[in-house]
């Protein structure tokens, strides 16, 4: 069986051309994770199994000034309390949230949303959700 190569200007074929566009595509994914992970710190404090298959999962957060951390969902309710800092808090289809030191919020189940600091100001929190036991605290949303 003879295979077919279809051809653009150049010589190129349009698979290569394809994963040329996937790996760039791939590394500016992959440079902006890690730059993101460097300005943020989610560190786990404790997890509490609840019978139902549910889980209290708490973390300390931490994100550096002037930085927005990626829009993503919980399997569940996410309360929190800002503990040093500033945040703006937007959750899909509600006001955008400026939320400073000894505030707190609360994110229902699902709902897509992200968070950046103030302008020149890291914030700390503490974080809980109560999700089914199993899934992963955090997806990433379209």
């Amino acid at each position: 069986m003879r295979r077919r190569e279809l051809h653009f200007e150049g010589g190129l074929t349009v698979l290569k051309k394809s994963l040329i566009v996937v790996a760039a595509v791939a590394l500016v994914v992959v440079v902006s994770a890690v730059a993101q992970q460097a300005n943020f710190k989610r560190t786990p404090l404790q997890t509490v199994d609840f019978p139902a298959g549910l889980q209290r999962r708490e973390r300390h957060v931490e994100i550096a000034p002037d930085t927005c951390v990626g829009r993503h969902t919980h399997p569940g309710v996410e309360s929190g309390y800002v503990m040093e800092g500033a945040i703006v808090l937007k959750i899909e289809g509600t006001a955008d949230q400026t939320l400073k030191a000894g505030e707190s919020f609360q994110v229902p189940p699902y709902a897509p949303h992200y968070g950046c600091t103030a302008p020149g100001q890291a914030v700390k929190m503490l974080v809980n959700s109560i999700i089914e036991k199993g899934k992963p605290w955090a997806s990433p949303a379209p």
